[in-house]
C-alpha cells in the first residue's frame, strides 16, 4: 500500500502544483480485478495486464509472496510487452518479478534490504547493490516505500525541474531527500541517525553475520573495546545484552524465512546460524510462543482467508 501510494501521490501532487497534467497513470492487475493489500485495503484496478497494455513506464509493485499472485503466463506476457515501454521498474518485491521475467540480466539492481542475500542467489546474472534505488536504463529497481518516494522526486526533478520536486517534497513534509546510492537503513536501526554510534556499528556487524554468528567478544574486538564495555552500552541504550539483541536479529530473519519462503526449517536454521534444528525450534518457540512449523501454518492460513 505504501509503495503504491509513494508512486502515485507524488505524481498527483506534481500535477496539482504545476496546474497541468504532467503525469497520467493506470493501475492494472494480472486479472483485472481489485486486489487486497496486506493491510486489508482493497485497490481497484483500471484494467488487466494484457498484450495491449501500453505506456511510457511499466512500474511493477508487489509485496509479500509475490509469486502467489502472478503465474508464468503473466511473467511471459510481461517479457513480451516490455520492449514497448521506455522504462521498466520494480519496487520492493516487484524486482523479483522483473528478474523472473529475465529483464534484469546484466543489470545493476536492488531490492528490499531483507531480501538482498536471497535475491543475489536467485539472480546471479544481476549485479545486486544495497542502494535505495538503482537506475540502469531502461530498468530501475527500488528497495521499498520510502526509497520509492525518493525515486519519484528524482523523476520529477529530472523531467520537470528541481523547484517543482522541492514543492512536491514540501507538500508531504518530506525534508530528508536521499540519493539513489545511499544505503538502505537496516530495520533494527530505523532512521536513528543520532543513535549511539558504537551501538549502531555493533548492530551492523551483527546483521552482516546472521548466517555465521560471531562471538560478542569478536564484535567488541572489531570496535576496539572490551566486551564488558559493549555490554554496558547495550544495557544503557537498548536495555538488553548484546547477546540477546543478536539472537533477536537472527530470529527476526528466521521469521521472514518462515512466513515468506518455502525453505525447510532445517535450511532456515542454517541460514540464521543455528547449529541444529532443535536449537532453532526451541529459540523460535520461546521468542514467538509458537513452533516455526506452526507459525508458518498459521501465517499461510491468514493469507488465504
Amino acid at each position: 500500500m505504501m509503495v503504491l501510494a509513494s508512486v502515485i501521490d507524488p505524481m498527483r501532487a506534481a500535477n496539482r502544483l504545476s496546474e497541468r497534467q504532467c503525469f497520467t497513470w493506470r493501475i492494472v492487475t494480472t486479472h483485472g480485478k481489485p486486489v487486497d493489500c496486506t493491510c486489508g485495503i482493497q485497490i481497484t484496478a483500471d484494467g488487466m495486464l494484457d498484450i495491449d497494455t501500453t505506456g511510457d513506464v511499466l512500474f511493477v509493485v508487489s509485496g509479500f509472496n509475490q509469486y502467489n499472485y502472478i503465474g508464468m503466463d503473466e511473467i511471459t506476457l510481461m517479457r513480451r510487452i516490455a520492449p514497448r515501454f521506455q522504462a521498466l521498474g520494480g519496487a520492493d518485491t516487484g524486482a523479483w518479478i522483473l528478474g523472473k521475467a529475465g529483464l534484469l540480466e546484466e543489470k545493476n539492481v536492488t531490492t528490499h534490504w531483507e531480501d538482498l542475500e536471497d535475491f543475489t542467489t536467485s539472480f546471479r546474472r544481476s549485479n545486486v547493490q544495497p542502494d535505495r534505488f538503482v537506475i540502469d536504463q531502461p530498468v530501475f529497481t527500488i528497495g521499498g516505500a520510502s526509497p520509492t518516494f525518493d525515486f519519484m522526486l528524482h523523476l520529477i526533478r529530472a523531467r520537470l525541474g528541481y523547484p517543482l520536486a522541492l514543492e512536491v517534497a514540501s507538500v508531504f513534509v518530506y525534508d530528508e531527500t536521499h540519493f539513489s546510492t545511499d544505503a538502505q537503513p537496516l530495520v533494527s536501526l530505523g532512521l536513528l541517525n543520532d543513535f549511539e554510534p558504537r551501538v549502531t556499528r555493533a548492530i551492523r556487524i551483527m546483521e552482516s553475520h546472521i548466517d555465521e554468528p560471531i562471538s560478542i567478544v569478536g564484535v567488541a574486538e572489531q570496535l576496539a573495546m572490551s566486551s564488558r564495555r559493549l555490554e554496558k552500552l547495550f544495557q544503557q541504550h537498548l536495555q538488553c545484552s548484546p547477546g540477546a539483541y543478536y539472537l533477536r536479529l537472527r530470529l527476526q530473519r528466521a521469521r521472514k524465512y518462515v512466513t515468506d519462503t518455502l525453505l525447510t526449517m532445517q535450511e532456515i536454521a542454517i541460514r540464521t546460524g543455528f547449529n541444529s534444528l532443535s536449537a532453532f525450534s526451541r529459540s523460535y518457540k520461546k521468542h514467538y510462543q509458537s513452533a516455526p512449523s506452526d507459525y508458518r501454518a498459521e501465517a499461510t492460513k491468514r493469507q488465504v482467508s
